[in-house]
């Protein structure tokens, strides 16, 4: 029987590749595929070159992404996530509209300081009137004197910190603690805000300040109360009652200033609205005062020397 010369010719290499010594992988474990070795069936090396072996189901990635099915499912998928957001907005904006809250937080960093020492130096800060273009007013980034709430926001936070490391100095931080410590700031914020619409509701008082408007000028006190906190660590009671008395004086000065061209009528009114006229001129008066009462208020009792 004769032996066809192709089997001997492919017998012959199969033990030639057995003698071949094997690589050395370190101690490792032995890859499933061996590199020097290529597979007998050239169509079943090209297939997993292209990712279309059996650990592939048969299918490669391009394949996959080009699916009908995948398509549908990933366009149903972006589909429905669009509806959540616009369902999340609609129920949102039955409360706060985002539109108009963007405006508060509308922004930038020269803004950002000249506001702070506004807030801590207004004495030398002539104008105080507020820009209008059209019916809506000018964005807090292009003037100085419009409301935001980014500042009261950043400086709420920043003031729950600094109360946490002065209760750490005194060795009686704990999260509970410093959780009571702000709850109680949040509380009598929305308490102060409430306590100003009920009286502005009663005295009649109509105006174009909005609650948004209310909750930054009666967030500004924070940036005075980190200040009041940092010259009491600093300097002891001595710098947290100077810090106190000038932070008191310059908010007490801002909000007169800021507020009169709010809620205080124009001059060119007649003299019939003088009644009127006092009523304002004491609510003004009153927001003002409670800022520094608040400011001591929330702050005295996280020094050393009051425990």
């Amino acid at each position: 029987m004769d032996i066809p010369s192709g089997y001997v010719r492919q017998r012959k290499s199969a033990e030639q590749r057995r003698r071949q010594p094997r690589p050395d992988y370190g101690g490792g474990p032995t890859p499933l595929f061996d590199d020097t070795s290529s597979p007998s069936d050239p169509a079943t090396y090209q297939g997993q070159q292209q990712g279309q072996g059996p650990f592939y189901g048969g299918m490669g990635g391009q394949q996959i992404l080009s699916d009908p099915m995948a398509n549908m499912a990933m366009q149903y998928g972006s589909s429905l996530a669009t509806q959540g957001k616009d369902v999340m907005e609609k129920h949102i904006d039955r409360f706060i509209s985002i539109s108009k809250l963007k405006y508060y937080f509308a922004v930038d960093t020269t803004y950002v300081g000249k506001k702070l020492m506004l807030l801590l130096f207004p004495y030398m800060h002539s104008n105080w009137s507020i820009r209008y273009n059209k019916e809506e007013p000018v964005a807090p980034r292009y003037e100085i004197n419009a409301p935001d709430l980014y500042i009261p926001v950043m400086a709420f936070v920043t003031y729950i910190l600094v109360a946490g490391y002065c209760l750490g100095t005194q060795n009686s931080f704990s999260p509970e603690l410093l959780g009571m410590q702000a709850s109680s700031a949040l509380v009598w914020l929305i308490l102060e805000i409430v306590v100003i619409t009920m009286a502005m509701y009663i005295l009649s008082v109509a105006t174009d300040i909005k609650t948004f408007d209310l909750l930054a000028f009666c967030g500004y006190k924070y940036v005075g109360m980190i200040g009041v906190l940092l010259g009491g660590m600093l300097f002891g009671s001595m710098g947290y009652y100077l810090a106190l008395a000038w932070c008191s004086a310059s908010m007490f000065f801002f909000l007169l200033r800021t507020l009169r061209l709010v809620i205080l009528p124009d001059a060119s009114h007649d003299m019939a609205n003088s009644g009127g006229n006092k009523s304002r001129t004491y609510l003004v008066l009153a927001i003002a005062v409670l800022q520094p009462i608040f400011m001591c208020w929330l702050t005295r009792h996280l020094l050393p020397s009051q425990n």
